[in-house]
């Protein structure tokens, strides 16, 4: 493994969202780090539906060690990034160092996994370019936001664009999570044969 994960989130996250992921990359043998604006135990939430509710239900749910605050990430230490939903993304993308880690994921085409409500933090970088031509899928009520950002909205619960890996909701978390592995993957196949091609022509 060449590379560690990121999981960028904070508190009333959606605990799926990010459980699912965060363990599943330890399975994989992926150091992970989650972080959030400050270093501290995270509280979850449990968002589920219910037939007559024309929205998501919410209840506490597992507390979560963040593990590093954003402010002393340095995104070029990891191999991809996983941004979980939940009612986190509405606010953590007002922190000061939230655009510059989002930034370096998309301008240097590493996999960047968002979930859910995932999309609202790409706001935060006031620049559209980097989305124009591409497609976003997320939680129906994030659609605005994705139009927003000049993407299109994907109508499918799981859309691969590139390096961008989304998804509509934690029932996704098996597609999502297998694709972001996959593009991680390729990833670190792609980084291999270009040192490989590197130490071939200085020897």
């Amino acid at each position: 493994m060449s590379g560690k994960i990121l999981i960028l989130t904070g508190d009333a996250a959606e605990v799926l969202e990010v459980y699912y992921p965060y363990y599943r990359m330890l399975e994989e043998g992926y150091e992970t780090d989650i972080a959030a604006p400050q270093k501290k135990i995270l509280n979850t939430v449990c968002h589920d539906f219910v037939d007559d509710w024309a929205t998501y239900t919410e209840k506490p749910a597992h507390r979560l060690a963040a593990n590093i605050a954003f402010a002393d990430v340095d995104p070029s230490a990891y191999a991809g990034i996983i941004i979980p939903g939940g009612r986190a993304p509405e606010f953590i993308r007002n922190d000061a160092d939230l655009p510059r880690i989002i930034r370096h994921f998309l301008e240097e085409d590493k996999p960047v996994g968002v979930i859910c409500h995932g999309a609202q933090v790409f706001l935060a970088l006031k620049d559209n370019t980097l989305f124009q031509g591409r497609t976003i899928t997320g939680y129906n009520a994030s659609r605005l936001e994705v139009e927003s950002l000049g993407a299109t909205y994907a109508e499918e619960t799981l859309h691969v664009d590139g390096n961008i890996i989304s998804g509509h909701a934690w029932p996704d978390l098996p597609g999502f999570t297998r694709e972001f592995l996959r593009a991680i993957r390729r990833s670190e196949g792609a980084s291999a044969q270009a040192a490989g091609s590197s130490s071939s022509s200085i020897g």
